[in-house]
């Protein structure tokens, strides 16, 4: 039997720090599953692990792209499981790790099959959002599939600002005649471990302290001059996420730093609830205190065999 060890929660909560003492103990592999780590110009405002952590486990999947390609979480998804399965060749346990819960899930469940699209559709969706902007996109998946629209709204807001997702939402509604949220929860592809699901939580203080203590930290180690570095390509889609979008602003000289850095704290705050909305999700997840000892979550894992 082959088990895959995935740890998931709030950022800041002590992810990095469980998967690396787990790996040790299992003598066993890390995959990341954090969506923003993946590209190799994004260090300080994504919480890259340092080298010493590095150097600890053996990481997959840490800054491997460049923003500037066109990667995808089915792209990840293929990656992922030819690596997984790579790994087990040699070892019973792998541990994935990671806050991008949509990674998380494509990996534990795989993907809904969805029809082909006429590549005209893509084609005249992309001009009108060229020419009318996100909003364009915003409206047209809300008068086409209006369920999948509102449970955005409620679980995963930051997608209606991904030009990428949202083309495709509506390309397939467009394209098919049916709502996109038509194809979803269809099909479960099968895998050939047994997940074994472990989430770290605190009170909602503590988590909101860490992150504040997080980003003043990320500003002490130079994000500010990381930002500014990546302002010129600021429209590119790994861009648009937290630490990133409220430095260009204040870039633009639509706001002051200090702003800036209070809007990074509390977006990142926000993205942590909505994390914890979306993982809470799965009843099969373990949930334990962030300060819960390495042991007692070694004998949980070991009682699953």
């Amino acid at each position: 039997m082959k088990y895959l060890i995935t740890i998931v929660g709030p950022t800041a909560i002590g992810k990095t720090s469980l998967s690396i003492v787990l790996a040790d103990y299992f003598n066993s592999e890390i995959i990341s599953c954090d969506s923003r780590q993946f590209f190799k110009e994004m260090t300080i405002g994504t919480a890259v692990p340092n080298k010493s952590e590095l150097a600890t486990a053996k990481h997959h999947f840490i800054q491997n792209k460049s923003i500037f390609e066109n990667y995808t979480v089915g792209d990840f998804e293929k990656e992922a499981i030819a690596k997984l399965d790579e790994l087990f060749v040699t070892n019973d346990y792998v541990i994935l790790v990671g806050g991008s819960g949509l990674y998380v899930d494509a990996i534990l469940k795989g993907f809904d099959e969805f029809p082909e699209i006429d590549s005209s559709v893509r084609l005249a969706e992309n001009s009108n959002y060229e020419k009318l902007g996100i909003g364009y996109l915003q409206q047209k998946l809300e008068a086409l599939d209006p369920d999948y629209y509102k449970t955005l709204i409620k679980e995963n807001p930051q997608t209606l600002q991904n030009p990428q997702r949202m083309m495709r939402f509506v390309e397939v509604c467009i394209g098919s005649g049916k709502p996109y949220s038509s194809f979803l929860n269809q099909k479960q592809n099968s895998r050939n471990f047994t997940p074994i699901l472990i989430g770290l939580e605190a009170d909602r203080s503590i988590i909101y302290n860490r992150i504040n203590q997080r980003v003043d930290i990320m500003m002490n180690e130079g994000l500010l001059a990381e930002a500014k570095v990546l302002f010129p390509n600021k429209e590119l889609n790994a861009l648009q996420t937290v630490g990133y979008r409220e430095l260009f602003s204040y870039f633009d000289r639509e706001i002051s730093l200090e702003f800036a850095i209070e809007e990074i704290k509390k977006n990142t705050r926000r993205f942590s609830k909505r994390q914890l909305t979306w993982f809470k999700r799965n009843e099969n997840t373990k949930w334990f205190d962030f300060e819960t000892p390495y042991e007692t979550i070694v004998d949980f894992i070991n009682s699953k065999k």
